[in-house]
């Protein structure tokens, strides 16, 4: 291996967008390591180290070697019987093929292959330094950036993210010479905009990092987010309270820094009077404070405004920040008193004047269908149906409230604390908000039983009217989110305990949907009209696709949970209608996987369902027992009929777990059957009778799974 030095690549900017910024940054470095590795440079790429701050995406990648390796190559030629003539002279066919490659007919070797001898041009060359082809791997590396709109400046060609102010290039301690984005390299880097704005000497690749932090620049993303957290701890005790500074949070700010102090801040106490998740929004999203709550988790008039400076006067950054603080709050406070004003259920009359899609009608349309089937599976779980049809009734009513207008992702937490002040009751108030849930991966269900209603009721209407209109999705396209709701209806079902029948339901949801959309999302004929519209067979087919949609969903849902996808797939082979029963069933799958058992009659199972396909005709006639031979085929229809009569009490009350278990008992009964006994017998009734043997022995497994599936069979 040649001489290797570390290589530092650092491209400075104008300042990033913060959300994407860990993005690039891990992008320019897989750029990077991914440029050097196709063109066989040797690397440590294990320890490579992506940096980036607001001003700069930068990579430091150890052990580069200082050139490729020798480079071979092999160029294949024509044939003996192309590139020789009768007399074994060279053909023109060759001449060309040995000019093009520079190299005499007489230096070129055979090759042989299956379509028999051919010649080939083999050469060697010494492998290019790195250090020219550097230029090439960071233009290629830079193209590739996940840049959804780039940026022109001055009146060139190229374009970036934000303009482009400076680059280094070092190998070792060596310039790397090139231009990118007009740039030409060199070893001056930037320090802080504030605290050091001066150029900063980088001597050798190795000492970057500690030149740019004297230069009050944090580069490395880690240690940035570790002194967010320090800082903030260490202004809390002048707060009194607890800050919540979530990861993202974190990330946001320290993407937003390159040199991070945090300031204690406070507001006035008036504003405490607002709903606290307003002001949390405020506070992080838009100006990306940290909150502080007391012990009991309400929110405090302090909070934590992070600074990129070290000021010599930090009470005047406290003032700015509360400044800029006071007016978003005052507005907040404003919508809340106002929307007060008006009684939530007042607001039901103005959904009728909101579109929620063409052929679906309005939100209050949507309103009426999820409260009518809200009252269904109210009274199907012994749910108070009024309580479920009056939460769907004002679901969508702070939809139009001045608060949510302002911060749309406050929808249902508004609901909540206006249904509240109206005197409401607890379940209702608690349906409006938890209804949404889960909000995002992660996110537990809701917790309340109306509001798991609601929830319920709310996605079968929203997945079966998209599906209706022909909108749903396709490919990584998903405009309505429908695969985070059908995700959302399955854990509500499933981790609610809710035991539904939720192919009737998807039915039931479908009816309550017009006519007239069922039409809208057929495909139309060559004269520009739908098809004759048959209601009921249209409903039929949506609803099993529905189905397959949410079952689909659960495969990575129970992915998650370290289930194969052999046992999920396993019960879903039964399409149970009730996705708690679905999970039982699931579970005892798994459990019987783990059996000793379970490989064999797996591969049983499959062996029998392929005798029982092969045979063909209706097989479920009775086991005649005076047809049985004495021996193996008696035994397992004495040990078929035992363990019958043992589970049907355990199947009855949905205890899959012990069902498998017994029936893992009948390993040894099989596999002497099957190796005793012939079933495809000439005698056409033992014949039959073994086939309706082995049709009762699999109709016992298939009462649960089919066990075919699992791994082993």
């Amino acid at each position: 291996m040649t001489q290797s030095k570390s290589l530092l690549i650092e491209l400075g900017t104008e300042e990033l967008p913060p959300k994407a910024l860990d993005e690039l940054a891990s992008a320019f470095a897989n750029g990077i390591a991914e440029g050097l590795k196709k063109r066989g440079v040797e690397t440590d790429a294990a320890n490579a180290k992506t940096y980036c701050s607001p001003r700069r995406l930068a990579v430091l990648v150890p052990g580069v070697a200082a050139e490729q390796p020798l480079q071979k190559s092999e160029v294949l030629g024509p044939y003996l019987s192309i590139g020789l003539d009768a007399s074994g002279a060279p053909t023109p066919a060759l001449q060309g093929f040995a000019a093009k490659n520079h190299v005499a007919v007489e230096q070129l070797q055979r090759l042989a292959d299956a379509k028999g001898e051919r010649f080939v041009a083999r050469s060697e060359k010494p492998g290019r330094p790195t250090t020219a082809l550097i230029p090439e791997i960071v233009a290629e590396a830079l193209k590739a950036l996940p840049i959804p709109k780039p940026m022109r400046w001055g009146d060139h060609d190229y374009a970036f993210v934000r303009p482009a102010h400076w680059l280094v290039m070092l190998y070792g301690g060596d310039i790397v010479d090139g231009e990118i984005l007009g740039l030409k390299s060199g070893r001056q880097s930037r320090g802080h905009r504030f605290l050091h704005p001066r150029p900063v000497h980088v001597a050798d690749a190795e000492s970057w990092l500690d030149s740019l932090h004297a230069a009050k620049v944090l580069a490395d993303p880690a240690a940035r987010r570790a002194r967010v957290r320090e800082e903030v701890a260490r202004v809390t005790k002048e707060t009194g309270g607890v800050p919540r500074l979530s990861e993202a949070l974190c990330d946001e700010i320290a993407n937003l820094t390159e040199w991070p102090v945090a300031i204690a801040c406070a507001f006035e106490r008036e504003f405490l009077a607002v709903p606290q998740e307003a002001l949390v929004t405020t506070m992080e999203t838009n100006q990306k404070f940290v909150p502080v709550f007391d012990a009991n988790g309400k929110l405090t008039e302090h909070f934590i405004g992070v600074a990129n400076i070290e000021s010599k006067d930090p009470a005047e950054i406290r003032k700015g920040y509360e400044r800029v603080i006071r007016p978003r709050f005052a507005d907040a406070k404003f919508f809340w008193d106002e929307d007060l004003k008006t009684p939530l259920a007042a607001y039901q009359d103005g959904l009728k004047n909101v579109t929620y899609q063409q052929a679906l009608g309005s939100v209050w349309d949507k309103s009426v269908r999820v409260a009518e089937l809200a009252r269904v599976i109210a009274n199907r779980l012994g749910v108070d149906a009024g309580l479920a049809t009056r939460a769907a009734a004002l679901s969508k009513c702070d939809l139009l409230t001045r608060m949510v207008g302002e911060f749309p992702e406050l929808q249902g937490v508004m609901g909540r604390y206006y249904a509240t002040t109206n005197g409401e009751s607890a379940e209702v108030a608690q349906a409006l908000d938890e209804f949404y849930a889960p909000r995002f991966a992660g996110d537990g269900i809701a917790k309340g039983k109306v509001a798991q209603v609601l929830a319920v009721a709310e996605r079968l209407d929203t997945l079966g009217g998209i599906f209706v209109v022909g909108l749903k999705p396709s490919g990584n396209k998903d405009p309505f989110a429908l695969r985070r709701a059908a995700l959302g209806l399955a854990r509500t079902l499933i981790e609610g305990g809710l035991a539904l029948d939720l192919k009737a339901l998807i039915i039931e949801a479908l009816q309550l949907l017009p006519e007239t959309a069922l039409a809208a999302g057929l495909p139309k004929g060559k004269d520009g009209k739908p098809p004759a519209l048959d209601a009921g067979a249209r409903r039929g087919t949506l609803a099993a696709e529905l189905y397959d949609f949410v079952l689909d969903r659960l495969r990575s849902y129970y992915a998650d949970q370290g289930i194969a996808a052999e046992a999920f797939e396993a019960v879903r082979a039964l399409t149970p209608a009730d996705l708690t029963d679905f999970d039982r069933r699931l579970r005892a799958v798994v459990e019987f996987a783990k059996l000793p058992q379970a490989q064999a009659l797996a591969a049983a199972n499959k062996r029998i369902g392929n005798i029982l396909r092969q045979a063909g005709g209706d097989i479920r006639g009775r086991v005649d027992p005076a047809l049985l031979d004495a021996g193996a085929e008696a035994d397992l229809h004495r040990a078929v009929e035992e363990t019958a009569a043992a589970i049907a009490p355990l199947a009855a009350q949905r205890r899959y777990v012990e069902t498998l278990q017994r029936l893992a008992g009948l390993r040894e009964p099989v596999d002497k059957f099957f190796d005793a006994v012939m079933v495809m017998a000439d005698d056409v009734a033992k014949r039959a009778n073994r086939l309706a043997l082995l049709h009762r022995l699999r109709s016992m497994f298939l009462d649960v799974a089919d066990i075919s599936l699992l791994p082993g069979a």
